[in-house]
């Protein structure tokens, strides 16, 4: 009988999340251009950006649900199916019907792939890795911020070279292929839960945890401060800075060498003492994004970068560690009900990001025409200005956020150091 191999499948796992990051940087540099050429306004731009968040959990949540029964494998097959799916109707999108549709359904495709991976993976890698789980789904989630600044730099070079936003999608194929035939060929572990002998009723009632609850609610505000910023970086800020994308680079580099380094800062600061940290970096870090320009702006890119690294692993680490009872569907419904909350107020974010642009135009004026191509140059002037100051106010917004999260932290190291003196 064939053996687990350990490091062939953590490698695969990483290349799977590194097509899910590549689809976030990448669409977080096209997303304007597909405004534009489209004629979408930010509102259905955020439709369709909200739609792989929703799509995330909608399938993170299913697939916790099944990867006990079905097993990790029959889920990553899956998700290499939609991922080469959402990938090619994205490319031909605009050729067959309504481009917003075409728009929507591929970009949900990719969310669904997405979600499948996180939901097959997380618990993967904590099988794989039992005694050092925090550290290890760090390294595994290091590939996402990595794919993100591949994703950037893969817009900002194709585009000095002139070369169009369907070839860059097309960049996403090759990996896809790889960690299909990759996970193809592997024998896969039972999860950690069923290998523990944890029934599934015991799981289901360790959902219920005071502490677990907490953490669901503490999920929603990581990913919307990490994944709402971090997508829609280039549109707030494209008016600010002519090299917008590059922020959304220097954010991403950053949290892939802090998540290389996860392990002697979990260990020193505790799983609790790093979200604290981080959401005071986090705060921080909006706060110089949304009232800089200028290299500051990168400055801010930077702190930002550094508070959100280990948000989203080390949530999901914690839950594995002191909750180890919640098994796949406690981590799987983590990120899920994280990727919901960032889908919501994306769409939500959307359209209050419309009404700010208005109120720095003209009065009267009609935001469909100003982004049209029917636009006058006077207008096309008037609309960047608004965007230019539309977009910081966004990000002062989100900003309520981690510092709501820093209260939030600061209680529960509190709590998690005196439950080891007892």
């Amino acid at each position: 009988m064939q053996a687990v191999n350990r490091n062939q499948l953590f490698v695969a796992s990483c290349l799977a999340l590194l097509v899910t990051s590549l689809s976030f940087g990448i669409r977080a540099g096209i997303l304007n251009r597909l405004g534009v050429q489209f004629g979408l306004d930010k509102a259905e731009l955020g439709t369709i950006a909200a739609t792989a968040f929703w799509g995330f959990p909608l399938a993170v949540v299913i697939g916790g649900m099944v990867v006990d029964s079905i097993g990790m494998k029959r889920l990553l097959m899956l998700a290499f199916v939609f991922h080469i799916a959402g990938i090619l109707l994205t490319i031909f999108a605009g050729e067959f019907g309504d481009p917003f549709w075409s728009l929507f359904i591929s970009t949900l495709c990719i969310g669904i792939a997405n979600g499948t991976v996180e939901a097959a993976c997380n618990p993967l890698v904590a099988t794989l890795y039992p005694n050092d789980k925090t550290t290890k789904l760090n390294h595994f989630h290091l590939w996402f911020p990595g794919g993100i600044v591949l994703g950037t730099l893969i817009v900002y070079f194709f585009d000095k070279a002139a070369i169009g936003w369907q070839m860059q999608v097309a960049m996403m194929i090759l990996p896809a292929i790889i960690y299909g035939l990759l996970f193809v060929k592997q024998k896969f572990p039972v999860t950690e839960r069923v290998a523990s002998g944890v029934s599934t009723g015991e799981m289901y009632k360790s959902l219920l945890n005071p502490l677990f609850l907490f953490m669901i609610i503490c999920m929603l505000g990581t990913a919307i401060t990490e994944l709402f910023t971090g997508q829609w970086i280039e549109v707030l800020l494209k008016n600010v800075s002519k090299d917008s994308i590059l922020i959304l680079t220097v954010t991403t580099g950053v949290m892939v060498v802090g998540r290389a380094l996860a392990g002697p800062v979990v260990h020193k600061l505790s799983p609790a003492g790093v979200l604290l940290g981080s959401a005071i970096f986090s705060a921080l870090g909006l706060y110089l994004l949304g009232n800089t320009s200028g290299n500051m702006l990168f400055a801010g890119a930077l702190i930002f970068g550094i508070g959100v690294c280990y948000f989203w692993p080390t949530m999901l680490g914690f839950v594995s560690e002191n909750l180890p009872r919640t098994g796949a569907v406690g981590i799987n419904l983590m990120g899920g009900a994280g990727m919901f909350a960032v889908s919501l107020y994306m769409m939500f974010m959307g359209g209050v990001y419309d009404n700010k642009i208005v109120k720095h135009l003209p009065a009267g004026a009609d935001l469909k025409l100003y982004n049209s191509g029917e636009a006058s140059a006077e207008m096309k002037t008037a609309l960047g200005e608004a965007n230019k100051a539309a977009g910081p106010e966004i990000i002062n917004t989100t900003l309520i956020i981690p510092i709501v999260l820093i209260v939030a932290f600061a209680g529960l190291f509190i709590y998690m150091r005196n439950k080891k003196k007892r």
